[in-house]
């Protein structure tokens, strides 16, 4: 018989053999492609490291800075007062400040606004790095923040998206 469909039996059966190694590569491969964090805090916050190990399980590669003065680096980067937290980080031109989940990172990295980046003003309970046990979890905002001013990017509750 003739196969006029264009996909030969050892086409089918050479992706068959692949499949086991695709499957294994799975979130290793994610992460490969996910851009490095460069993240500045204070030598003396427990909960900025706390933070990058939360983006560190999103499978994001992560560089620390410690710096005693992080208000300049806020500053020069041009993060609102009002938006302003305990760190900030820099991912592909993004500024990203406090407690951002990864999945709003994620999905930033993804769609590529016109922005400046993302904050979480303050430190709400519960979102990720304040997710201490026994916290009560608080709804917080993720601001998209720019020069055309700040909107709702996503709302959570802990680290779940409402």
């Amino acid at each position: 018989m003739r196969n006029t469909h264009g996909i030969g039996r050892r086409a089918i059966l050479a992706g068959m053999g692949a499949l086991p190694l695709l499957l294994a590569v799975g979130r290793a491969g994610w992460a490969a492609t996910l851009p490095l964090v460069t993240v500045t805090k204070d030598p003396s916050c427990g909960c900025c490291g706390a933070w990058v190990d939360h983006l560190r399980a999103a499978g994001f590669p992560v560089r620390v800075v410690e710096s005693e003065d992080v208000d300049a680096l806020k500053l020069r980067l041009g993060v609102p007062a009002e938006l302003s937290s305990c760190h900030t980080a820099e991912v592909e031109g993004y500024v990203v400040e406090g407690h951002v989940p990864a999945a709003a990172l994620t999905r930033l990295l993804a769609e590529r606004p016109a922005a400046t980046g993302l904050a979480v003003p303050g430190m709400p309970a519960g979102s990720p790095g304040m997710d201490y046990p026994g916290t009560v979890p608080e709804p917080y905002e993720v601001v998209l923040f720019g020069p055309k001013g700040q909107e709702t990017f996503a709302r959570f509750l802990g680290g779940r998206q409402v």
